[in-house]
């Protein structure tokens, strides 16, 4: 008689990193709950001229300075345009010059904080000195400098504010090469003949994303808080297109008699803020190996 062998039992298939992540960003209620948030005013800011009936530059006289109603929820502005419809067209532009910094600032930080890291030498001393330089100088500073130089206009707003936010970027993504630059299989990667920038692109930066992720994050925020000031300076969007920051400064010499002008375009600010640096915090926690379980 053949005796019947059992089947050996099947190795339990392990979740992915990016899955793993994924639980552990779950975990944190106030992180997905401001992910939730930042996802709906997204797309409302898309989405705005579907729904509400106004046009955001549609001005009537008769209607100026009203509180919220059914037919305005927000109230209107002294010109009588529908609060609501520039709150989400005002979103759309910060969120988009937001957009346009952040991509700018993360590409040039990860060519140059992984030319630091993994080269070194005197590449790393130069341009670790520049960003030294850029660092030493106030953010705000800086990106209303070069704004008044550019000029107004969402492209120029993006590179001025860029340009403060690359080199933080580029000395945590160095700080991060620095910690992996030995490892063995960047020498194996090495010795089957692979150039220098084939390592880097796909072996040094997809290792060391992990705390750029978390940047990216924290860079939006503080972003559109920046956007929001140089509009509010009037050195950034200019009207009549509508944003938060020149909103706001459209609505300071109501202060006392009208509150909403200033307190719709703040309290957006502020709630973006808020749920971004939430974000990055979730983020932080979820792609931190000490917190793997």
């Amino acid at each position: 008689m053949t005796s019947k062998v059992k089947n050996p039992p099947k190795a339990e298939k392990r979740p992915g990193q990016l899955r793993l992540a994924w639980r552990r960003f779950c975990r944190n209620k106030a992180a997905v709950f401001s992910l939730c948030v930042v996802l709906l005013i997204i797309l409302c800011a898309i989405f705005s001229d579907q729904l509400t009936p106004y046009d955001f530059d549609a001005q009537n006289p008769l209607e100026r300075m009203q509180g919220p109603s059914v037919a305005h929820l927000m109230g209107t502005d002294d010109f009588g345009r529908d609060m609501l419809t520039r709150i989400l067209r005002g979103g759309r532009v910060s969120l988009l010059v937001a957009v346009m910094t952040v991509c700018i600032s993360t590409a040039v930080s990860l060519i140059l904080g992984s030319v630091a890291g993994y080269f070194g030498g005197v590449v790393d001393s130069f341009i670790m000195r520049v960003a030294d330089i850029f660092i030493s100088i106030p953010g705000l500073v800086l990106s209303m400098c070069l704004s008044a130089a550019l000029g107004s206009g969402l492209l120029n707003t993006a590179l001025a504010i860029s340009v403060s936010s690359i080199w933080p970027m580029t000395r945590q993504l160095r700080a991060s090469i620095l910690t992996i630059k030995g490892a063995e299989y960047l020498e194996a990667s090495k010795a089957f003949g692979a150039r220098d920038w084939y390592v880097i692109f796909h072996h040094v930066i997809p290792h060391a994303l992990a705390p750029i992720i978390v940047q990216v994050a924290m860079t939006m925020g503080n972003a559109i808080s920046q956007i929001a000031t140089l509009s509010f300076l009037g050195l950034g969007v200019q009207p009549p297109t509508p944003e938060w920051g020149n909103m706001l400064a459209a609505g300071k010499q109501y202060i006392t008699s009208f509150w909403p002008m200033m307190f719709w375009p703040g309290l957006m600010i502020a709630i973006c803020l808020l749920c971004f640096n939430m974000i990055g915090d979730g983020l932080r926690d979820a792609l931190d190996p000490r917190m793997k379980r």
